[in-house]
């Protein structure tokens, strides 16, 4: 045990936790003001009924010894999991039940970020028992293949917080539930706006501030890759945030505070499975890169019939993607110590990337597609078009974000 590891992590999983609700802000002020309530508690929610489902069986499915596929029921119900480092897959010198927590805030998190490709019509019950079902059943595997000793482990992927264990999981999820669901009644028909593009911009500096808990506390110690870790998660977002403000000038003349609070969003995904492996200098390569695809993805995506909302697939399908694949080509091992990428002469780090990827993809996307209709089966998906004509805040909670113009409420319409 190692009093200055423990306080590192105690400070990690604090800044991870906040980013459930700093998610919640940034969703929550891109969509219309009837929505923002629902669309915010789409977010917290997954603080509850996740967390507990990883505390009594995700934790042990996913980072329990088991076998190549999937942990045993060992750790279940925090069986072993104590105040010392026994009983934990990997070495660590905090405690075992704080290496619980942390990885508990990423299983939330990663389980919140679905919910920004179906706001705004999905049922809250149905989505509830959507990400509830999706944190164990999509979530734990895939975890426990990449940081449980699984088969992709052992073929040598390498993802140092998340790339594809969070994001590219959820980008995939995300894209699956906006097919399945539909798109919404008003798609196309009238625009969309953001009702407070402050709230987006708190949301997304809140992320930026969490994310150092995110990426930096994943070397689980106060060690020098923890210092590596945090400096990358400075540097790529802010690269990222000057290609994008050049991309927006060159498109439009105009760069737009909702263009800001996205790149860095993708700035910090793209860097989330490089950020220990990686130079500083390299991070900024990295972050520059990953604008461009995420970018177009972005204008691509609004000229489709898929309503993903709030573009979770643009923003951390594709920037994940991006991530994982440049970590098998900036990774060197006089950084991280560990292995080399691309330039550092083993190109073929590049194609273990891409297969760690296109295996979360399938995954992901197939297990979230038959979730969906399992759970359609028992309860309806989509909100009825009344709903989502009043609002969810009000169908689907029985309060508001803010009283209407005069002082009336949605509720009137009811």
């Amino acid at each position: 045990m190692n009093q200055a590891d423990t306080a590192w992590m105690l400070i990690s999983t604090a800044l991870v936790l906040l980013m459930t609700p700093a998610l919640a802000f940034f969703y929550g002020g891109l969509v219309r003001s009837k929505n923002a309530l629902n669309t915010m508690m789409m977010s917290f929610i997954s603080l509850g009924f996740v967390g507990v489902l990883w505390a009594l069986i995700g934790y042990s499915l996913a980072l329990s010894a088991g076998n190549n596929w999937i942990g045993d029921l060992s750790l279940g119900f925090l069986n072993g999991v104590g105040l010392d480092a026994a009983g934990a897959i990997v070495p660590i010198t905090i405690p075992h039940a704080l290496y619980m927590a942390f990885q508990a805030t990423f299983c939330i998190i990663t389980a919140a970020l679905i919910s920004g490709a179906i706001v705004e019509r999905m049922r809250f019950s149905a989505y509830l028992t959507f990400i509830s079902l999706w944190s164990v059943v999509v979530y734990a595997p895939l975890a426990h293949w990449v940081w449980g000793g699984g088969w992709l482990a052992d073929m040598g992927a390498w993802d140092f917080a998340g790339g594809t264990v969070v994001h590219v999981n959820a980008g995939a999820a995300a894209f699956v539930a906006a097919f399945v669901v539909g798109k919404r009644s008003e798609y196309r028909a009238s625009t969309l706006l953001p009702h407070s593009v402050p709230l987006v911009l708190l949301g997304s500096g809140l992320l930026w501030f969490g994310w150092f808990g995110f990426n930096a506390g994943s070397a689980l110690a106060a060690s020098p890759i923890a210092g590596l870790a945090f400096v990358t998660t400075m540097l790529a977002p802010a690269a990222t945030l000057v290609v994008w403000t050049f991309l927006d000038l060159w498109r439009s003349g105009k760069p737009t505070a909702v263009g800001a609070a996205t790149a860095i969003v993708v700035g910090l995904v793209a860097i989330t499975p490089a950020a220990g492996f990686i130079s500083p200098l390299n991070a900024i390569f990295l972050g520059a890169i990953a604008a461009v695809p995420s970018y177009f993805a972005l204008i691509i995506r609004a000229k489709t019939s898929l309503d993903d909302s709030l573009d979770v697939v643009a923003a951390h399908g594709v920037g994940g993607t991006v991530g994982a694949l440049l970590t098998g080509v900036f990774a060197e091992r006089s950084v991280n110590g560990v292995f080399d990428g691309l330039i550092a002469g083993n190109p073929g780090q590049v194609l273990i990337q891409g297969a760690a990827v296109l295996t979360a993809i399938v995954y992901s996307g197939v297990m979230s597609f038959i979730l969906l209709k399992a759970i359609s089966i028992v309860l309806p998906l989509r909100a009825t078009a009344d709903d989502e004509s009043v609002g969810l805040d009000i169908t689907q909670h029985g309060e508001e974000a803010y009283m209407h113009v005069g002082g009336a409420s949605a509720r009137t319409h009811l």
